[in-house]
């Protein structure tokens, strides 16, 4: 079967849109660290529109820091992909054009600078998830010790990290005295722009005092909430769309029909008019990334963790249980939805019931293991956070606790039948050895797990109350199962 390209576009069925740009006169002007699936679904759906609507030169060079892969999805394909909106209504198919090239940075690191570092690229966007902001995500100061930032920090030349990328062209901005770019971060942390700005700022003081002091002054950290489910892309996925275009694509990605993203309004030097496509563009992201993470990201982690436990390889099978939608409903009303406050207009109820449907969709392959990845790193901001506020007001922290407790259970690495759980996370062998240095003892393992402090700070550890509560979950978990305690206390 012959790949999709930009020569066979015509062939292609015509229920898919199709750019209504010329694509080979768009210069790019956004570089976008981390081209997975969920930046071709997300930001550059929006851009995509942007340019359908009104043109202009905000072409996207995607990179990847890491693995070839992409690249070899895309490039053949002259960068085109099919963004698949699934839903229980059926199948919407849109050919994106809005990346111009991929490329890898392990291959030649400094073509990738060179490329940041041209005054033509205005906005560098990151999806690179928490982990790859190399931080200590109870404090979010940047983490000298990580092996990525001291390799950067002396070989600032071929950087690793996207820290040591964004710096390095940043440096050879100022040292040409050429403007910043904005850097976007579009990835599910709290303060996402402020938290890059910080790692930045450190890593760029510990080159020198003058570059740090010039990205402060003409640097942009705007902060974003980004919202859209999309799943993994599967072989399953990639033979049903090469039967309903007549040409394969392997750079392809699926998404459920919602999609949001709040975007503040602070920039080095221009953008695209998102707004004219559907962008919240604010001037406080604040209140939208508290809402979205704790009511839509808490619930999808305490979904994952108890789901994959109970056995579920999908959300929208876990919502199948009706325990488990009794469960979210309570931690939504309650633990959550205590600690939020909607800003005028917004019908928070009705989000709750959005979410809960959004969770249900059966189109939407949402793998439990995948949700689960890199909790050290996205339980802060998800559950913890939510945590702290309702221990000082001595409110409900039961499901919290009960979330903590299957995501240590999970991080054993061993599942209820004995089985290996392959644990994708950057602290996962400290995980796994503090869980059998205390295997037996709940308590012993609950107190061990709570006392790293790059995860839970130095607070929670102390906390009684949380501690001896997570401990009673992990017991009932061993004791009688993750899917019966959820049926037992849920029901």
């Amino acid at each position: 079967m012959n790949r999709l390209n930009s020569g066979n576009t015509g062939q292609l069925p015509s229920d898919v849109q199709l750019p209504r740009y010329d694509r080979a006169a768009l210069k790019p002007g956004i570089v976008h660290l981390g081209i997975g699936a969920f930046h071709r679904a997300h930001q550059a759906y929006y851009t995509e529109a942007v340019l359908n609507q009104l043109g202009g030169d905000w072409g996207i060079v995607g990179c990847s820091l890491r693995s070839a892969n992409v690249r070899e999805q895309l490039a053949p394909q002259d960068n085109l992909y099919t963004l698949v909106e699934r839903s229980g209504d059926g199948e919407k198919l849109q050919l994106i054009g809005a990346v111009l090239k991929t490329l890898v940075g392990p291959e030649d690191p400094a073509a990738l600078v060179a490329l940041m570092s041209d005054p033509a690229i205005r906005i560098v966007s990151l999806t690179i998830t928490e982990k790859g902001y190399c931080h200590d995500p109870a404090t979010g100061d940047l983490n000298l010790a990580h092996p990525d930032v001291i390799h950067d920090l002396a070989n600032l030349d071929r950087p690793v990290s996207a820290i040591g990328y964004l710096v390095a062209a940043l440096q050879q901005r100022f040292q040409a005295g050429h403007k910043s770019f904005t850097a976007l971060s579009c990835d599910n942390l709290p303060n996402n722009g402020e938290v890059l700005a910080k790692v930045v700022w450190q890593f760029a003081a510990q080159i020198s005092a003058e570059l740090a002091d010039w990205i402060k002054a003409n640097t942009a950290f705007p902060c974003t909430m980004i919202d859209r489910i999309v799943p993994a892309t599967t072989d399953d996925d990639r033979h049903e769309i090469e039967a309903r275009l007549g040409l394969r694509d392997e750079g392809m990605v699926v998404a459920e029909p919602f999609t949001q993203w709040v975007v503040e309004d602070k920039f080095s030097d221009g953008r695209p008019q998102w707004e004219k496509v559907g962008v919240q563009l604010v001037d406080d992201v604040h209140v939208f990334e508290k809402i979205k993470l704790r009511l839509l990201n808490g619930s999808h982690s305490t979904l994952a963790y108890t789901g994959y436990l109970s056995g579920f390889s999908y959300i929208s099978e876990v919502m199948s249980e009706p325990a488990f939608v009794n469960m979210i409903k309570l931690y939504m009303a309650r633990e959550a939805g205590e600690t939020v406050t909607a800003p005028d207009g917004f019908d928070i109820e009705f989000y709750k019931q959005q979410l809960r449907d959004r969770f249900f969709n059966k189109a939407l392959k949402h793998r439990t293991w995948q949700i689960a990845m890199d909790g050290s790193q996205k339980l802060p901001q998800r559950l913890l956070e939510t945590l702290r506020e309702q221990l000082a007001g001595n409110g409900h922290i039961d499901i919290i606790c009960l979330a903590v407790a299957a995501w240590i259970r999970y991080v054993s690495g061993v599942d209820e039948q004995g089985n290996a759980i392959e644990v994708s996370d950057p602290l996962a062998k400290t995980l796994r050895q503090l869980c059998d240095d205390n295997a037996g003892n709940p308590l012993a393992m609950v107190k061990a797990v709570t006392s790293l402090s790059q995860v839970f700070g130095t607070d929670l550890a102390k906390d009684t109350r949380f501690i001896e509560t997570t401990a009673l979950w992990l017991t009932r978990f061993y004791e009688k199962g993750v899917l019966a305690t959820i049926k037992h206390y849920f029901a």
